[in-house]
């Protein structure tokens, strides 16, 4: 794996060699643009030996988390264990990526994962510490997190500016576009996300937090996929599409290729309407998703254990082609003049009948919660953050996880339920401009959704490292 890393930084090496016609750097004014104050200006013409736009980036994220011991009535085989724990989680990425003509972009993603959750990342559906991989026994070597295409295609008048980011080439590229991606990247990269809780790495840690908790979106258990999606994209709204590869299995790395009968399709609309006078216009995401792969019925798995009288087991009753489907809701609205302090919040549901597969056992979720700007305080980096969560199962997966059956995060042996509560706040300090720190500080109410269990409290220290 060490060779395949060193040779994803060389084939990028390649791409920056020198290029006579492929392209130019994005400080130079596009073909027919005005620049303000200006004339229009000719496109310059790219000199012999010119290096091709490009991203070059790297993240370093170290996570120190503390578990203290909480009530437990009880505990069973995937019950966040009851004890004074400390673990740790580092993670490390390289960006990548070169614009071989305005409009085609090619990136990639080495990366490692290194550490663990606490109780091996089991026992919360809203686990607390999302940059955890969780799979052990996966191993600690590099691997290629994401490789895939970008185009984009101009469908009317206009540009706008491209800010510095994860997998951004600078400069600028149409206000209108259709936008088209295809390899291997995350589902949440395109779809789901929120200014203000979508970040393991600067922002909420809780998995219920970077992502609509409901939301089992196709993925291996490091959290990416292969598959293709199309966005087309307006000043004041955009519609997205994605199909996307599901595990063979619960939490599994493999990537099923039968993609007739194994693969999440979903589709977004995200509208701007402006709520507040004087305010960047409130942005809403509407979601709705369905999967297919091979997964299981909790009212089968109940029938099954009736019959036979013996504990309900998921995976013994798994189907070929069986379909979960859910929607979601996102918004976030700015209050700050730089956008950068504001509100935003997340609902999700899905049908609860087939089991949670991919992502977390969550069938419902609502939060809440809000972030403030440092400039208040003349740090205009830092950030204050308090965000609420409830999560909740449906009928049928109770059921299932009270006759003692084990989803692939959840299972005390039986269950007297409750809602799964949580709070999460946290103060990220910038100490430098490429180096944050934050202690980060969650209290969750019945956790596994068991009220004989819990409340526990989690407080952590993330640093973390851009350029």
């Amino acid at each position: 794996m060490i060779q395949k890393f060193l040779l994803c930084i060389q084939l990028f090496a390649l791409f920056l060699s020198p290029v006579s016609a492929f392209g130019q750097a994005d400080s130079m004014p596009s073909k027919g643009a005005k620049t303000k104050g200006s004339e229009t200006k000719a496109e310059p013409t790219a000199q012999p030996g010119a290096i091709l736009p490009y991203d070059l980036g790297f993240q370093a994220t170290l996570i120190d988390q503390n578990l203290f011991r909480f009530r437990s009535r009880y505990q069973g085989q995937n019950s966040l264990r009851s004890r004074d724990e400390n673990e740790k989680s580092d993670t490390y990425t390289l960006y990548l990526g070169v614009r071989a003509i305005k409009e085609l972009e090619f990136f990639i993603n080495p990366e490692m994962a290194r550490g663990n959750g606490i109780s091996t990342a089991i026992g919360l559906a809203g686990f607390t510490n999302g940059d955890v991989i969780r799979n052990p026994t996966l191993g600690q070597d590099p691997y290629l997190g994401r490789y895939f295409l970008r185009g984009t295609i101009a469908t009317g008048k206009g540009e706008e500016k491209i800010e510095p980011g994860e997998n951004q080439i600078v400069g600028t590229r149409p206000s209108h576009r259709l936008v088209f991606s295809f390899g291997k990247f995350g589902t949440n990269d395109i779809f789901d996300t929120n200014a203000y809780s979508n970040s393991t790495r600067t922002q909420f840690m809780n998995w219920a937090l970077i992502n609509n908790g409901a939301y089992d979106y196709a993925a291996d258990t490091r959290g990416y996929t292969r598959g293709a999606s199309l966005e087309w994209v307006l000043p004041n709204w955009a519609l997205r599409l994605g199909s996307f590869q599901m595990p063979t299995e619960a939490n599994g790395i493999h990537l099923s290729m039968d993609f007739t009968h194994s693969r999440g399709d979903q589709a977004e609309l995200e509208l701007h309407p402006r709520a507040l006078r004087h305010r960047s216009p409130l942005v809403v995401r509407l979601l709705g998703y369905r999967n297919l792969a091979r997964m299981g019925i909790y009212r089968n798995a109940l029938a099954v254990a009736q019959q036979n009288g013996k504990t309900p087991d998921i995976t013994a009753v798994r189907e070929r082609g069986s379909v979960k489907y859910g929607f979601g809701i996102n918004f976030e609205q700015p209050l700050g003049d730089d956008d950068k302090t504001g509100i935003f919040g997340r609902y999700g549901w899905n049908d609860g009948a087939t089991e949670s597969f991919a992502y977390t056992e969550i069938d419902r979720t609502l939060c809440l919660g809000a972030q403030l700007s440092g400039a208040r305080w003349h740090r205009p980096d830092d950030r204050l953050a308090l965000s609420i969560v409830q999560n909740d199962l449906s009928g049928s997966h109770k059921n299932y996880l009270a006759a003692g059956g084990v989803g692939f995060l959840l299972g005390d042996g039986k269950l007297t339920y409750g809602s799964e509560q949580i709070l999460e706040t946290y103060y990220s300090w910038q100490v430098a401009k490429p180096l944050f720190v934050a202690l980060d500080y969650q209290l969750i109410n019945n956790p596994g959704y068991n009220q004989d269990r819990g409340p526990v409290s989690v407080l952590s220290l993330r640093v973390h490292l851009e350029y």
